[in-house]
């Protein structure tokens, strides 16, 4: 028998539902009055028969008697958990034996009902049993989405460096290592984290980020490890830190290089021990949390100068992944750009289609201090501003745009159009080739034409050597 998907709990607002009762009024009782709501209901006399029909289509709930020949409830309770039938099943007990209520809620039984029920204890009893069911089934079907979200292929990033950023990412996915991920900011650094949890065993947990940077002593360790109420000014509450929020998955500290040295030795002292006490409290608190740090920062450089604990520096970077600056990756520009364009016009819903060869080789030649986070607004800004269905250098922001006169030198007005054409496709390839380091593979492959083409266009522009 299938499992229940959630689209079809998400579909089905009254579902199909067994009743199983040897007594033929109690199943003629249950089955009016719920078909009166709307369900569909089927009846079986037992626990073969309740079998029987259970293999035989998709039921979205069981609702069956406890004391029954041959086959009881608990034991049919039994069956349909060891055939990895996944719907809830509602016990009916005899004059509210606990005893059997207890026992069915250990086997599995999402609920149960103590006879003699009114029709509508009946009723909440189901509903909120199919709710509880539904809401599970969205939590999965919407982890499963996060988890193909930040899944490594959906990382954009065709160049070498980033490649292999991701075969180290995905090797040390399965682990618990710890891992220190650095770079300079904008480069995707909590992108990678989230993608590691999401593809780890922990990827059912919870992924808690906390960034270290602008942040007082006092307020990052009540944020790392909680506090008492009354421990400071303020504190009118208990509250959980983001260590015991994320129990069981992963903590991603951000800026790691931000925190000051008393915090540092907080923090060595719960990755050494696994546990810590809350701000203000004296009860210790054990966790089970995967750490993945990032930082900006040259962690080796502050360890030398003594801003950094070389301890704690060591017990973060068991693996460290460098996530090289986009100006280093000039390959994975275009596909960025074309990535941010589609989603910014998704949002957006302008028909804006593609982006212009010329502004390509703009975003290219630029520098991108503020990296793919710079990228993406540049993307979203010329989305926002495009009149047209191609995004032209004229709705980069100022700052890019300014900079295409030293990508192209425009040609004289003196030109005719053939040659002012000509003009620039030849700059556009001696640039690609200059980016290339005189590859003629590789400048194929970034201006998205086949070599055996540049070869002629090199040959026709005089730029092959004799």
């Amino acid at each position: 028998m299938s499992a229940t998907t959630p689209q079809t709990v998400i579909e089905a607002a009254k579902g199909r539902l067994l009743v199983v009762d040897d007594e033929p009024g109690m199943r003629r009782m249950i089955s009016r009055a719920l078909g009166a709501e709307g369900y569909r209901v089927e009846v079986a006399a037992d626990g073969a028969e309740a079998l029987a029909i259970l293999e035989g289509g998709k039921i979205d709930l069981v609702i069956s008697d406890i004391v029954m020949k041959p086959m009881d409830g608990l034991q049919l309770l039994e069956e349909i958990r060891k055939r990895d039938w996944v719907m809830p099943v509602i016990m009916i007990t005899a004059y509210g034996t606990v005893e059997s209520a207890v026992e069915a809620m250990k086997r599995g039984a999402v609920d149960y009902l103590a006879k003699p029920f009114a029709a509508d204890e009946l009723s909440v009893v189901v509903a909120r049993a199919l709710l509880t069911v539904r809401l599970l089934d969205e939590r999965a079907y919407l982890r499963e989405e996060v988890a193909r979200h930040y899944d490594f292929q959906g990382i954009v990033g065709r160049s070498t460096r980033m490649q292999r950023v991701f075969d180290i990412s995905a090797s040390v996915s399965l682990t618990n290592a710890g891992v220190l991920i650095t770079g300079e900011s904008g480069t995707g650094k909590e992108l990678i984290a989230r993608s590691i949890h999401f593809s780890s065993p922990r990827k059912n947990s919870p992924f808690v980020v906390l960034n270290c940077g602008a942040m007082s002593e006092g307020v990052l360790e009540s944020e790392l490890f909680g506090h008492e109420k009354g421990a400071f000014t303020g504190a009118v509450r208990q509250r959980k830190g983001r260590f015991e929020l994320a129990h069981g998955g992963t903590l991603f500290i951000d800026e790691v290089g931000e925190l000051s040295a008393g915090s540092q030795v907080r923090l060595l002292r719960v990755l050494q021990e696994k546990e810590f006490e809350r701000v203000g409290g004296d009860e210790t608190i054990r966790v089970d949390v995967r750490i993945i740090a990032a930082t900006n920062k040259d962690l080796r450089v502050e360890v030398e100068r003594g801003r950094f604990r070389e301890d704690l520096f060591y017990r973060l970077n068991v693996v460290e992944i460098p996530v090289p600056p986009l100006r280093d990756r000039v390959e994975d520009v275009e596909p960025l750009a074309e990535f941010f364009l589609k989603r910014y016009v998704r949002e957006t819903g302008k028909d804006v289609r593609n982006i212009s060869p010329l502004a390509l080789e703009v975003l290219k030649h630029y520098r991108w201090p503020g990296n793919v986070r710079e990228l993406e607004n540049a993307m979203e800004r010329a989305v926002v501003l495009c009149r047209g269905s191609t995004v032209t250098p004229d709705d980069l922001p100022v700052g890019i745009a300014g900079e295409r006169r030293d990508v192209l030198e425009i040609p004289s007005k003196a030109m005719g159009l053939t040659e002012m054409l000509d003009d620039l496709e030849r700059q556009i390839i001696v640039r690609a080739l200059e980016q290339a380091q005189g590859s003629q593979t590789r400048a194929s492959e970034s201006l998205g034409i086949a070599r055996t083409t540049l070869r002629y266009k090199m040959e026709k522009f005089g730029l092959l050597d004799d």
